[in-house]
């Protein structure tokens, strides 16, 4: 099976930022230094819709601050279109059963929010969309955005700032250039006010208020989940596995490209890769997607080109961004847009992981085996699409739960974007990638994956079947806004 590619349309343009032509703000004093002020300037009114980026992760208070005072004001019926939502913003449930809040719409949720709106507690739906998809969606007119608030690390007071300078630094602002663009009215959000901004990221053409206040958030909560190599013998056994397999199909060499997850395997085989670059003196292209001080550390020691970076997963490499030219900040639109010329439609691989992946090869990221959502596709489901090999990397099974269902209880990514399980007990290929399977099945053992499945039912039991409600909470959209999931009330 050959992936096949959108193409770029008439319509879009491949340089971002020539999409469309900027309207200039009528107020000549854009600085305000009261969310309350700036609030009255906006004229928010019941029923609009409200944006906010996630490139402080669980350290943002941008979010919180805005929606308190939008409670307080009695406001009802706001769809919330936040990039991700974290623990950290737990305090917004408050808003969303008073009814403030009815509707989001998010590429990743987890915490005490995830929990709230499993239980059925939005007046609406919950729709989620891919980190691609939403800046389609976006650009688009799919999705109007009202108000797009965008927190910067460093500003001026007409707008122009960024995420590379300040206390509070976060690296490349990708998931909001959108926003930025299309949103009727822009506000950015700093704690650190400049007299210039060298090589803004955005522009204060776009910008129609800067509010400034005491803090937008801590970065050092960036660093969220791990982003640490395992020291775990299954994970590793499962790296140095997809690694012999990526030796194997030969993508291991000069100017390749890649993209891992921030997770402990992920990690483990981008560093089993690096042993055998220097091993073998090769240098690759570009890592791309959400980036760690591990792959600057490959860029720094030259065995790559380039980082093209969309989102900052620590600290190490917000240093990096504002410190290398080869560091390459890029918009979620550039990224993935599936209607754009994205990057993941250059890599030649890409290592994913799945809470349940089914013998359709489906996988779920989105929710856990109970239907209780716990995540998102962000980048999985479009960068699973647009590498040439989809690598799936997962034990196959977790606290005596088989990961391989009949049907995944969620899909997050469609089988047909995915090509190989690599497990602690086997290894199986998609039938419908007979290429690789020919240049693999003389050299590795293959399971199907009915096998892989009937060998840990074989330990674990088969589970017993988890019913769903019949109350819809909210959809799952694909990159190109098609529905191929629902999820259901808890």
């Amino acid at each position: 099976m050959i992936k096949k590619h959108f193409t770029t349309t008439e319509a879009y343009k491949e340089d971002t930022y020539q999409k469309i032509e900027p309207v200039y703000s009528v107020i000549q004093d854009k600085l305000v230094f009261s969310i309350d002020q700036v609030l009255d300037q906006l004229k928010l009114k019941d029923n609009m819709t409200i944006s906010f980026h996630h490139h402080l992760r669980n350290g943002d208070a941008v979010l919180n601050k805005i929606i308190e005072h939008l409670d307080n004001r009695n406001l009802i019926n706001i769809t919330l279109a936040a990039s991700s939502l974290f623990p950290v913003h737990e305090p917004i449930i408050k808003a969303i059963k008073k009814g403030t809040i009815s509707k989001i719409v998010t590429s990743y949720l987890n915490g005490p929010v995830a929990r709230a709106v499993s239980q059925g507690m939005l007046k609406d739906q919950i729709i989620m969309q891919t980190h691609g998809g939403r800046a389609r969606s976006i650009e688009t007119g799919e999705m109007v955005i009202d108000v797009a608030f965008i927190a910067l690390s460093c500003a001026d007071k007409n707008g122009n700032g960024n995420g590379k300078y300040g206390n509070n630094a976060f690296g490349p602002v990708g998931y909001s250039i959108a926003d930025m663009m299309y949103a009727k009215q822009v506000v950015v959000v700093t704690d650190h006010l400049v007299d210039d901004v060298f090589y803004p990221e955005i522009e204060a053409k776009y910008v129609d208020y800067v509010l400034k206040v005491d803090s937008i958030g801590d970065q050092a909560a960036i660093v969220s989940g791990t982003t640490q190599i395992t020291k775990d013998p299954i994970g590793i056994k499962i790296a140095k596995d997809t690694t012999k397999i990526l030796d194997l199909l030969g993508l291991i060499k000069p100017g390749f490209s890649m993209q891992t997850g921030a997770g402990g395997v992920s990690l483990a085989v981008a560093s089993e890769v690096y042993q055998i670059m220097k091993e073998r003196n090769i240098k690759g292209s570009f890592i791309s997607g959400g980036i760690t001080g591990y792959f600057v550390k490959m860029l720094e020691e030259d065995k790559m080109d380039q980082l093209y970076d969309v989102q900052c997963f620590d600290l190490e490499a917000v240093r990096s961004y504002r410190e290398n030219k080869n560091h390459i900040g890029m918009s979620a639109s550039k990224y993935a847009n599936p209607f754009d010329s994205p990057v993941v439609n250059n890599l030649d691989f890409t290592i994913l992981g799945a809470t349940e992946i089914d013998v359709d090869y489906n996988v779920n990221v989105t929710t856990d085996s109970f239907g209780y959502i716990l995540g998102g596709s962000g980048g999985h489901a479009d960068s699973a699409y647009g590498a040439k090999v989809t690598i799936i990397t997962t034990q196959l099974m977790k606290s005596r739960m088989p990961i391989i269902k009949d049907r995944v209880t969620t899909i997050t990514t469609p089988g047909d974007s995915v090509d190989i399980l690599v497990t602690e007990r086997g290894i199986s290929i998609n039938p419908k990638r007979v290429d690789l399977i020919n240049q693999l099945k003389d050299k590795i053992k293959l399971s199907t994956i009915q096998e892989l499945q009937e060998t840990c039912y074989r330990i674990t039991g088969k589970p017993v079947k988890i019913e769903h409600g019949d109350k819809v909470i909210g959809i799952i959209e694909y990159r190109d806004g098609s529905i191929i999931d629902y999820l259901y009330k808890k």
